[in-house]
C-alpha cells in the first residue's frame, strides 16, 4: 500500500534541541525559536521515519521568492529544505542567511 505524499498533522511538540513548546498548525515541521527539526517524516506528514535524529538550520535558500531553511540530520548528513513559516524567529533566519 502506497502512501500519500502529503498528511496533515496537527500536533504540539517540545523543541528537542531548545526545549520549547510549540503548538503545531499541521504543517509546523520545526521550531520557530532556534528552527531545529526532527527527521521523524518519510513523506511530509507521514510520521513513517524511524530515525527521530534532531535536523539542524544550516543555511537558507531563496528561490522564485519562495524562501526555505535547509536541515541537515546531525549524524548522516541527509539534507532536507522546509519552507520559512511566518512565526519563526526573524533573528534565526538572519543569523542562517550570513553563515
Amino acid at each position: 500500500m502506497e502512501t500519500p505524499r502529503f498528511q496533515m498533522c496537527p500536533e504540539d511538540f517540545w523543541c528537542a534541541f531548545c526545549e520549547t513548546y510549540v503548538r503545531g498548525t499541521g504543517v509546523t515541521n520545526h521550531c520557530p525559536v532556534c528552527l531545529y527539526s526532527k527527521h521523524v517524516d518519510t513523506h511530509p506528514g507521514d510520521r513513517a521515519a524511524r530515525c527521530h535524529g534532531l535536523m539542524k538550520p544550516v543555511g537558507v535558500s531563496v528561490k522564485a521568492g519562495e524562501w526555505k531553511q535547509i536541515h541537515q540530520r546531525c549524524v548522516c548528513g541527509h539534507e532536507r529544505a522546509n519552507k520559512v513559516q511566518e512565526e519563526d524567529d526573524e533573528d534565526a533566519l538572519l543569523a542562517l542567511l550570513a553563515s
